[in-house]
């Protein structure tokens, strides 16, 4: 028997030896080809600001802050909305107290109350998407949100609202102003494509591959500023009066 078994192995490597000589093909099972496919959000979203076209836009290497060496991770990279939703963002005191709550007050006090309150642009949920610095993802969303009516250009930071109103504060009270944001948020994904390639003669042929990562942004909704000036974030304000 042990004669037999080392016979059969002889057999064996001498079959793969010929297979060798003879241009024959040996084949070798190797880990599946998918997992080396998996990819993080983050990943994804460098590939996206990597691509050769992103949102349309044909890209040179220097938009992203690549070098002479650098090429494109990917053949293209779109932003596609799938929900767009409008609500109210948490109300904050957007002035100083004005109080009328001296002792032998007996009228209610006229006052000129200044307020000023400031809605922060949100940012996207990976690094590259968020505002400042060269090469941000920011810019792009701006043509997703012109589709809806008074929107942030979403390269601005921030907007304001303020005004100077005439109140009257009644006896024993105490007044302030406060301010809520309209915001908004658009929930899309960031798909991004890399084209089939065909066989040459140095390398083999590769298929489509389509990578998709999911983004939340929100900002606040903007009023046209008047003559020319900075859209201004729209929201309620409304005077509070507490006891002294």
């Amino acid at each position: 028997m042990a004669k037999r078994r080392l016979k059969n192995r002889k057999v064996r490597y001498a079959a793969i030896g010929a297979a060798l000589a003879t241009g024959g093909v040996v084949v070798t099972l190797l880990p599946s080809a998918n997992a080396a496919e998996d990819k993080t959000p983050d990943q994804i979203m460098t590939m996206c600001q990597r691509s050769a076209v992103l949102n349309g836009k044909q890209q040179s290497v220097e938009d992203f802050g690549g070098g002479f060496a650098d090429g494109f991770m990917a053949d293209n990279c779109d932003f596609v909305e799938t929900k767009f939703e409008t609500f109210d963002a948490p109300t904050e005191k957007s002035s100083i107290d004005f109080p009328n709550c001296e002792p032998n007050a007996t009228e209610p006090a006229k006052v000129s109350i200044t307020w000023s309150a400031t809605a922060a642009q949100g940012q996207g949920k990976y690094t590259v998407t968020q505002q400042g610095g060269g090469g941000g993802l920011f810019g792009f969303l701006s043509g997703s949100w012109v589709k809806h009516k008074g929107t942030l250009d979403m390269t601005v930071k921030s907007a304001t609202a303020g005004a100077t109103e005439q109140r009257e504060v009644p006896v024993g009270k105490v007044l302030h102003m406060e301010f809520t944001p309209k915001m908004q948020r658009m929930t899309g994904e960031w798909r991004v494509r890399i084209d089939a390639r065909s066989a040459t003669t140095t390398t083999n042929a590769t298929p489509e591959k389509n990578f998709v990562a999911p983004d939340v942004v929100e900002g606040p909704v903007i009023l046209p500023g008047a003559a020319g000036a900075p859209g201004v974030a729209d929201g309620t304000s409304e005077a509070v009066l507490e006891d002294c």
